[in-house]
């Protein structure tokens, strides 16, 4: 009688079992975020900024962070797109985009921007144009604060540096 089904399946029942616990003892998970540190663990990185799912738990993004230097500013711009869509247009000024930088320490004037979509963060952006292919039917509320390296909001006297612009979608 052949055996090598029942060993394959045992041998799949243990190993799996053993690699589970393996990655829930290093803090790694199935979604690519390691919960001890809370960054990513090394899943597509140009995927990686379209994190609506992303569970945020681990960084405090309500913590501010007051400029000494010259101000950031942000203005923002939609822009429907020709084929379908938004074009989403930061423009800023005393103020880099450094995505290759993120979850590192704080350097003023640099970092990255979040967006949120009618209150609920769709992704961040490192850059100043980004592509948003749909928004719900309506009208919807377009947010973008800009954040340290370390995900803390850049401030000015204590006020958040973020721009607010409604629009409507058909």
């Amino acid at each position: 009688m052949d055996r090598s089904i029942p060993l394959l399946l045992i041998g799949l029942v243990f190993g799996g079992g053993i690699g589970f616990l393996v990655a829930a003892s290093t803090g790694a998970t199935l979604d690519g975020h390691d919960h001890e540190t809370g960054h990513e663990t090394g899943h597509d990185t140009a995927h990686a900024t379209q994190d609506a799912e992303h569970d945020h738990s681990q960084h405090d993004h309500s913590e501010l962070v007051d400029v000494t230097g010259p101000a950031p500013t942000l203005d923002i711009e939609m822009i429907p797109d020709s084929m379908a869509g938004w074009n989403l247009h930061l423009k800023v000024s005393n103020f880099r985009f450094s995505g290759e930088h993120a979850g590192q320490d704080t350097v003023e004037g640099e970092g990255h921007a979040h967006l949120h979509v009618n209150g609920t963060k769709i992704t961040r952006v490192y850059g100043d144009w980004y592509y948003i292919e749909s928004l719900p039917e309506g009208t919807s509320t377009i947010e973008v604060g800009l954040y340290t390296n370390d995900h803390k909001g850049f401030s000015v006297d204590g006020q958040q540096i973020k721009q607010t612009v409604t629009v409507t979608s058909p």
